[in-house]
């Protein structure tokens, strides 16, 4: 008896059946509905920013074909954003293809539509596909668009991709006042867990913009409800850079942190088409790469083959220029070194870009390669030529950088794992008998004879001495073949067996403290600083996880009878000796220790040694943290002697009252 809702004689559809009742036909914008990371990769914090590029990139397409001079960025009250121009406006006029829709209508509820797929009306563009501004509209609960063109103006609703009312003209305006205002509030119901636009987020997407456009004027306004900080952004700001890319660059680097005085910068127009290339960089000192790069003012966060253009160009031209020089080791430059320190933006107009995905993270068009390369090339190899000083500086900072990743790829990890390892210890090093990092301690003692006290003075199961041979090589401005080549450095190394840099491995490091115990005046505070420089830059995991100390050996012994004291300086030893007067008439004799190689064994061990009696000084990053440290360490340690000056300079009075209180110890 068949089923009463099934044709006769047929068998009722089963879960695994597949037909043509199953494939369903999106239509119009419901599609982007229901896959938004199709059209703008998610739907997490950075989809949801990605609509307004979408709406602004038109825009600044407007600006950059010449019919706009002006946009305007709001944030609202209630979440929406009110982007406006003073281009040509959306056409309202019937489209020809569908004459009962107005092109404005095609514009925002057609996939694949618009004026750019042509060079007719904007021969550079960053709309390619016809799909943003109709995604923007299918991805908001609530949009509105004005258009001022022909002096009238005229006004569209909108909601989840569907029009809410007819094209309307709603007023007058002068002949000369045209352009669009696309007003638009994303949907909740798709951004469930990132319903909100970040102001400062999309005042730095203004800015940014602006940078790469010389003279545009960009109007930012935020509703007060909407700042967190006044800090974070300024409620209104109309924002304008005259000098486009190098006032990026004058506003993200100072002059006293790059290894030349003056960026490179500069602009190459393709022929007579309206194409072009502007780039405007720097190498700094403490800085990791932070190239942006655009095409068609599309941020491109992954790169592209412009990015290859230009690493190309500047490869090539330090290779010749160092060729040129007679400088051997600038065939050791590849282009993760050229590239390595710099900051700065690279920006291409072009026809026809092509982009990976809808979201254009990369830019995929070969040619560009070319372009790009030969553009910068030579305008780099003039810039190095006529600048001989800077060009030296720059070349030596890339070579250093290439021989310390050569010198990182050799590096090689010695750990305590078998008595043959241990025979590759430094033959200066008096090792503990421990066989487990668990409570041994390394003591990296300043001189012979301060070691020979200290090998009597230690505890021979958990505490191992290294005596070093004086002041150790200044690490942040020597060269990588002097560190290298340096022996006191090697025998560090070995010593710890954690390795360095990048091959760093706390797992394998030998002690479980470091200490460095140098003499308790200048020359022993400037070995200290020589070997926390070292630490720092080649060993940064140490400090961070704590394993690093500085002994606190005294300045001052003060003996009255049998009785002995130690002081750390003068203040205390003062106040110690006012103190045993006071007690007793008998004759205090003070003696002041020229160094730890002074010191009995006794004596080192009960006022440096004893882990019951010391005192141990930890070496940690504080303060304003990494950033902070680099730079400072940059400052006081590096290759530029101006920085160090200026440093003294500024903190003349707190350097001072610093050695004062040294002093008063």
């Amino acid at each position: 008896m068949s089923d009463l809702f099934s044709e006769p004689n047929k068998k009722p559809k089963t879960a695994n059946e597949y037909t043509a009742q199953d494939i369903e036909v999106l239509e119009g914008l419901e599609p982007v509905r229901r896959r938004p990371g199709m059209y703008i990769g998610g739907i997490d914090e950075n989809a949801l920013h990605h609509l307004v590029s979408e709406v602004f990139d038109n825009s600044m397409d407007e600006v950059v074909a010449g019919y706009a001079t002006e946009i305007t960025l709001e944030m609202q009250a209630d979440g929406s954003v009110t982007i406006s121009d003073n281009g040509r406006g959306i056409p309202v006029d019937p489209h020809p293809k569908f004459p009962t829709q107005s092109a404005l209508e095609v514009i925002l509820t057609t996939l694949h539509s618009g004026g750019k797929f042509s060079n007719k009306v904007y021969y550079t563009s960053g709309g390619l596909h016809g799909v943003g501004i109709s995604v923007v509209n299918a991805l908001s609960d609530r949009l509105t668009v004005d258009v001022r063109r022909e002096g009238k103006l005229w006004r569209q609703t909108y909601s989840k991709g569907a029009p809410t009312s007819k094209l309307t003209q709603v007023g007058d305006v002068a002949k000369k006042n045209t352009g669009t205002t696309v007003t638009f509030h994303p949907d909740p119901e798709i951004f469930v867990d990132n319903p909100h636009l970040k102001p400062a987020r999309l005042y730095k997407q203004a800015k940014s913009k602006s940078y790469l456009f010389k003279g545009v004027n960009i109007k930012w306004k935020c509703h007060p409800s909407l700042i967190s900080s006044k800090q974070e952004v300024p409620e209104e700001e109309v924002i304008c850079f005259p000098d486009g890319l190098v006032d990026y660059l004058r506003s993200s680097v100072t002059e006293d942190k790059t290894v030349t005085n003056a960026p490179f910068a500069g602009e190459v127009k393709f022929g007579d088409n309206p194409g072009k290339v502007e780039w405007a960089i720097h190498w700094v000192y403490l800085t990791d790469s932070s190239i942006q790069s655009f095409c068609n003012t599309v941020p491109t966060p992954q790169g592209g083959t412009h990015e290859q253009g230009l690493k190309a160009a500047l490869l090539r031209s330090l290779r010749d220029y160092g060729e040129l020089s007679d400088n051997k080791k600038a065939s050791l430059i590849t282009g993760e070194d050229v590239l390595g320190n710099v900051t700065g933006i690279l920006s291409l107009f072009i026809s026809e870009p092509q982009f990976q995905g809808q979201t254009k993270d990369k830019l995929s068009n070969r040619e560009a390669v070319r372009m790009v390369e030969n553009a910068v090339k030579d305008h780099f190899d003039h810039w190095l030529t006529g600048n001989k000083q800077q060009a030296e500086e720059l070349l030596g900072f890339i070579i250093d950088r290439a021989e310390d990743r050569i010198s990182r790829r050799q590096q090689k990890d010695i750990t305590r794992k078998s008595v043959t390892q241990k025979l590759r210890l430094p033959g200066k090093l008096t090792d503990c008998t421990r066989q487990t990092p668990n409570g041994t301690e390394i003591f990296l003692v300043e001189g012979d004879s301060a070691g020979g006290s200290a090998k009597m003075a230690r505890v021979r199961e958990t505490q191992a001495i290294l005596p070093l041979r004086g002041k150790i090589l200044n690490v942040a401005s020597a060269t990588n073949d002097k560190i290298l080549a340096n022996q006191e450095i090697s025998d560090l190394g070995l010593a710890l067996g954690c390795g360095v840099g990048n091959a760093y491995d706390e797992s394998k490091l030998r002690y479980d403290k470091v200490i460095i115990m140098t003499d308790a005046d200048v020359d022993g505070a400037h070995i200290a600083s020589l070997l926390m420089t070292y630490f720092y830059k080649f060993m940064r995991g140490l400090i961070e996880t704590g394993h690093l100390y500085l002994a606190q050996p005294p300045l001052f012994r003060i003996t009255q009878g049998t009785a002995s004291f130690y002081a750390a300086g003068d203040k205390e030893k003062n106040a110690l000796v006012e103190k045993l007067s006071s007690k007793s008439k008998t004759h205090i004799d003070v003696g002041r220790f020229k160094g730890l190689g002074e010191m009995t064994p006794i004596q080192l061990r009960e006022t440096t040694m004893d882990i019951n009696k010391r005192t141990l000084l930890k070496v940690m990053i504080v303060g304003e943290g990494e950033a902070r440290a680099a730079e400072r360490v940059e400052e006081l340690m590096g290759k530029k002697p101006e920085l160090r000056f200026k440093f003294i300079t500024e903190q003349s009075e707190l350097i001072g009252e610093a050695i004062k209180q040294q002093l008063d110890v």
